[in-house]
């Protein structure tokens, strides 16, 4: 796990849109989608449409609408994230 991706799972304790994590991490754009992608390839996060809402993204369809989505760490995230 990298730090970035450390910070990230630290703000995903609990339902974060986009936006307000981008704010929380203080990173950019391309970087905090690509870390999430990352992530969610690795089933260390979720992916919401809304805060009450999980979807199950295609990773393929993940670079169109990143930015609109809500995140949550997974178990297995929090466990690898609690585990460093």
């Amino acid at each position: 796990m990298t730090e970035i991706q450390y910070k990230i799972l630290d703000e995903l304790y609990f339902v974060t849109s986009f936006s307000s994590l981008k704010e929380e991490v203080n990173i950019e754009t391309a970087t905090l989608g690509k870390e999430l992608k990352t992530l969610l390839q690795k089933d260390w996060v979720r992916c919401f449409s809304s805060p009450a809402d999980e979807i199950e993204i295609e990773i393929k369809d993940f670079d169109t609408n990143f930015t609109s989505y809500h995140y949550l760490a997974s178990k297995k995230g929090l466990f690898a994230h609690n585990s460093q």
